[in-house]
Parts: C-alpha cells; sequence; structure tokens
C-alpha cells in the first residue's frame, strides 16, 4: 500500500506531457482507488449486516461494483496496450469499450436489484442504528469522492476511465443521501426512508448508466461518431478541383480516441499514378487537419462505381 502510495504522488507530479507517464499515472491511482474502495465494501457490508440497514448495504453494493469497475478498467489498460498480431489486426484496442460495456452493465443490474429489494422492503419497516450509517455513509463519500478526484483528469480522453469514474461519482453521491437519510432517522425515526433512499439510489444508478451506455453503444455498433458530419466531410474533399464525387463513405471507431474513414474517390479525368498520389496525400491531409480522424483509407475511381450515394445502399 505504502508503494502505491508513493507511486501516485510522484505521478501527481510528474504533469501530462508524455503518454507513458499518463498511463503509468493512471494505472497507480486506479489501483489506490481499488484499495479504498475495498475498505469501504467491508466496512459497509458488516455495518449494513449490524446496523440493518438495507441503504447501506445497498452502498456497500455499488463500492464492491466499483472494484469490479476498476479492475476491469486496469485489464482493458493492460490489454489496449498489446501489439497487433496476424490475427489481430487491431490488437486489443476495443478491450476498453469491451470493459466500458461491462462496468455499465453492472450498474445497471445493481439499480434492478435494489428496486426490487426496496419495495420489499416498503412493507416491512426495519428500526435501524442511524448512527453508524451516518458515520459509515460519510466515511464512503469522503473516500469515493477522493477517487473520483484522482480520474477526474482522465474521464473525458477514455470511455473506458470515464465508466469507472462514474461509478465512483454515482456512490459518493449515494453515500451522501445515505448519510443526510440516516440523519433524518435519526432525529425523527421515520425508518421507511431508508427503503425509500434505496429506491432514489437505484434510479440514480439507472439514469447515469443510461448516459454512458449511448456513448459506448455507438462505439460498439460503429455510428458515425457524434462530433463529425459526413456532409462537412464530404465538402472538405470536393473542395480539391480533381475530385468529382465522394461515395461509400464509412467511418467508425475502434475505441474512443481512434477514429477510422475510408471512402471511394471518384477522379475528373485520367491521370498518371503519381498524380492520383499526390491527390489522396492532400485529401487525407485535409481530413486530418480539419477532423479528429486517425486513419483514412481512400479507393480511386474513373467512373467505376454506379452507386455514387454518399453512403452505400444494400
Amino acid at each position: 500500500m505504502m508503494e502505491i502510495l508513493i507511486l501516485f504522488f510522484m505521478d501527481f507530479n510528474m504533469g501530462h506531457h508524455h503518454t507513458n507517464t499518463v498511463n503509468k499515472k493512471n494505472y497507480s491511482r486506479l489501483i489506490l482507488s481499488i484499495w479504498l474502495n475495498v475498505l469501504i465494501t467491508v466496512s459497509q457490508l458488516i455495518g449494513g449486516f449490524l446496523t440493518g440497514s438495507l441503504s447501506l448495504l445497498s452502498d456497500s453494493l455499488h463500492n464492491f461494483s466499483d472494484v469490479v469497475a476498476l479492475v476491469i478498467c486496469i485489464i482493458a489498460m493492460w490489454l489496449s496496450f498489446k501489439p497487433y498480431s496476424l490475427k489481430r489486426t487491431f490488437g486489443y484496442k476495443r478491450a476498453e469499450i469491451v470493459a466500458a460495456f461491462l462496468n455499465i452493465l453492472v450498474l445497471v443490474i445493481i439499480g434492478v436489484l435494489l428496486i426490487v429489494e426496496a419495495f420489499d422492503r416498503l412493507d416491512e419497516v426495519h428500526v435501524i442504528n442511524s448512527f453508524w450509517v451516518i458515520c459509515l455513509a460519510l466515511f464512503s463519500f469522503v473516500i469515493n469522492a477522493f477517487c473520483g478526484f484522482l480520474l477526474h483528469d482522465s474521464k473525458d480522453h477514455n470511455l473506458n476511465i470515464k465508466a469507472a469514474y462514474l461509478h465512483l461519482v454515482s456512490d459518493a453521491v449515494t453515500s451522501l443521501a445515505v448519510a443526510v437519510g440516516g440523519i433524518l432517522m435519526y432525529y425523527t425515526g421515520a425508518y421507511w426512508l431508508d427503503s425509500f433512499l434505496t429506491l432514489l439510489i437505484s434510479f440514480y444508478l439507472l439514469y447515469i448508466a443510461y448516459s454512458a451506455l449511448k456513448d459506448i453503444l455507438r462505439i460498439i455498433m460503429h455510428f458515425v461518431p457524434e462530433n463529425l458530419d459526413l456532409k462537412e466531410i464530404e465538402a472538405a474533399i470536393l473542395q480539391h478541383s480533381e475530385i468529382e464525387n465522394v461515395h461509400h463513405i464509412h467511418i467508425w471507431q475502434i475505441n474512443d480516441t481512434q477514429t477510422h474513414f475510408e471512402a471511394h474517390l471518384g477522379f475528373k479525368k485520367d491521370t498518371s499514378l503519381l498524380e492520383v498520389e499526390k491527390s489522396l496525400e492532400r485529401v487525407k491531409k485535409t481530413l486530418c487537419d480539419k477532423f479528429p480522424i486517425a486513419h483514412t483509407v481512400l479507393q480511386p475511381e474513373l467512373k467505376q462505381c454506379h452507386d455514387l450515394h454518399l453512403v452505400p445502399e444494400d
């Protein structure tokens, strides 16, 4: 544990100027977050059984999902750096998207299970030791907020880390809600609030899972990224005077940082291979400069295709 803490503080002061430094920093922060969430999960699980609080038990399950999410996140990051091969021409680049999907799926399952249990508990109110509920929930809130802070800088650049970040932040919010509920139960004796809070936590989990799932499914289904417009891409390519049309466009994401693009380019007249290659290089440079496209494949043609639609029809 001390080695992890030392590594974390070393990485925190090294900046963001080199990819290896950032990856090392992410690893150290993820590992630290795992250990802290294991501590929270065990303490809340024991506390939930001793106090009889369903909301505390639900929060412990959510914290356990954080541990699973963070472990999956680290494994996916490790796989994504494995080299390409003859049988895996994209390597394991999509491992992080699969991991993000699994993490969100865990959130959905936990949310549904807690909703079912909360409705069952509403029919039979239990007396709860509110003092320990408050203490353990506040402890969880502080630790998860800290772990969320550790991953904040990286969440906008990696959907896998964003999914883990959402786990941590959502758990910080739910822990705070459990603490507030514990305070209300302590002073009013309204123990039905425990089940009510569990329902609120569950619906909140489903809401944040839905918002993240849309981005993940867009990549899995090879949909056009939201930040790209095919008409704008077509217009940029047709600015090159030698190009007559653009058709059979396919654009997809390998992961949340790598976008691939392929298209057929119809030339206005027959020309030498050397001139075609120069033209293709100019088009690729235009696409690279104006759009976040990492890899481009262009097929030059001279009145070869009969289907000139921007997106090919079946």
